[in-house]
């Protein structure tokens, strides 16, 4: 299986538990490795041969942006079943990065990863 890497998709968002989050909002990064065939694509080089990322990363933004859940967790399993629903994923590992959680002494950032496939 071949693979198609995005990294640092950033996006304002309103997930959190705690209502000044979901109020107030705050960053998210995305990290994407998505399993698809290129075969085609890099025998006939158009690009309706292969999975056009910029829908996929517009995709992400726009759940990142538009969602208010309480868990990243939702939000993550949201970003992986929209990016599996395109046509030509097979597969997907997730990196959803909150890197300003508002835990107090807490400068870490807290990460959730799914792989999902078909």
């Amino acid at each position: 299986m071949d693979v198609i890497q995005l990294t640092g998709i950033r996006c304002y968002g309103y997930t959190g538990y705690l209502p000044e989050e979901r109020f107030l909002g705050q960053w998210f990064e995305v990290d994407l490795r998505m399993g698809l065939d290129l075969t085609a694509a890099g025998q006939s080089d158009r690009i309706e041969d292969t999975l056009d990322y910029r829908s996929v990363i517009t995709a992400v933004k726009d759940i990142i942006a538009t969602s208010k859940f309480d868990l990243v967790e939702k939000l993550a399993e949201t970003i992986i079943a929209t990016v599996l629903s395109f046509d030509m994923v097979q597969q997907v590992e997730l990196k959803l990065h909150k890197p300003g959680a508002p835990i107090p002494d807490f400068g870490g950032k807290i990460t959730i990863e799914l792989i999902r496939s078909k």
